[in-house]
């Protein structure tokens, strides 16, 4: 069974159908506890030590696993992407492109998709069969969001972890789903949270940082919506739809307007007195951030990352004056 290591989110039913096990390089990375080592070992390759983090993460995550193939995504996420894939051809890795079309047309999602499930040599019924059967997980994973928001049950850190590992359901999604039934299990035996706690958004790109959220918590609140995290879990998607629809759905690839629009329903409806936007250092993305807090109508903090590890002591202030704020204007 082949591995094929993933950049970011992408059609994993086409993976699955196919006999393949798909591995997300993020999650390698940040939770290996080789971080730094990583990092260092690209850099020892030539990449720029003012190159974000992630990028030099999966380029050498890729390099000392045993991957046999990777899907690097070259539209709809990181824009050195096209860069690094040249890097690992040069190494002799087989990487196959994959992008979400910024046009977020039908027809450019169908080539796209369409295109993967021929490299792979997979019929849509096969890759049908897949999605019916990820189809309850999703829906596990949706009702493990809801104990963390609407019944106070389940951590933010909680929360973050198994919606983020949807990206490749840890390489096996009958163990993943027998996993995360005990997860369930034991999350509903708690008591809820206090009701007077902080109430928070996590925005932006899955955070490097590694205690984030016990910080929050540390300091008298709790996050209880995890926003691209959630959109990995496709688990709004309808049973009936097609995967085409699914992909077109998925906000993180596309512009930040519809990434916005879901952002303030959540706000409504978690009932969120604060965002924190996590932004990543020499990414983009970080351009982002002056139309969010233009927009999004409630206090927003912004933490920039760099490399992985513990918050430094100015992001725990900063972290902490804010939580300060949030519960004076809450009380």
């Amino acid at each position: 069974m082949k591995k094929v290591g993933l950049t970011t989110t992408i059609p994993v039913e086409v993976l699955l159908a196919a006999g393949c096990t798909p591995i997300d390089l993020n999650n390698i990375f940040v939770t290996g506890g080789k971080g730094l080592e990583l990092i260092e070992s690209a850099e020892l390759d030539g990449f720029p030590r003012n190159l974000c983090a992630w990028i030099k993460g999966l380029y050498a995550t890729a390099m000392t696993n045993e991957i046999d193939a990777v899907i690097g995504v070259t539209e709809g996420d990181c824009s050195n992407t096209k860069s690094l894939i040249e890097v690992w051809q040069s190494k002799g890795m087989r990487v196959i492109p994959f992008g979400f079309p910024q046009s977020r047309q039908r027809e450019a999602m169908v080539k796209e998709i369409d295109h993967l499930m021929k490299t792979f040599e997979v019929s849509m019924q096969q890759v049908n069969k897949v999605m019916e059967k990820l189809y309850p997980i999703r829906q596990r994973i949706k009702y493990l969001d809801e104990l963390t928001w609407r019944h106070n049950k389940a951590s933010g850190f909680e929360n973050h972890l198994w919606q983020v590992s949807c990206s490749d359901f840890n390489g096996d999604p009958a163990t993943f789903l027998k996993d995360l039934e005990v997860q369930i299990s034991e999350i509903e035996a708690r008591s809820p949270f206090s009701d007077y706690e902080v109430r928070l958004g996590y925005i932006g790109v899955p955070p490097i940082i590694e205690d984030i959220y016990a910080l929050v918590e540390a300091n008298g609140g709790r996050i209880v919506f995890n926003e691209v995290q959630r959109a990995f879990t496709m688990a709004e998607a309808s049973v009936h739809d097609s995967i085409y629809d699914i992909y077109l759905s998925y906000t993180y690839p596309y512009d930040l307007k519809a990434r916005l629009v879901d952002i303030k329903k959540a706000i409504a409806e978690r009932r969120l007195d604060g965002i924190i936007h996590y932004t990543q250092s020499f990414c983009h993305r970080g351009i982002e951030d002056i139309l969010v807090k233009q927009q999004l109508g409630i206090p927003v903090l912004t933490i920039e990352g760099d490399l992985p590890g513990k918050a430094d002591a100015r992001t725990k202030l900063r972290l902490e004056s804010f939580m300060d704020m949030l519960r004076d204007l809450k009380e």
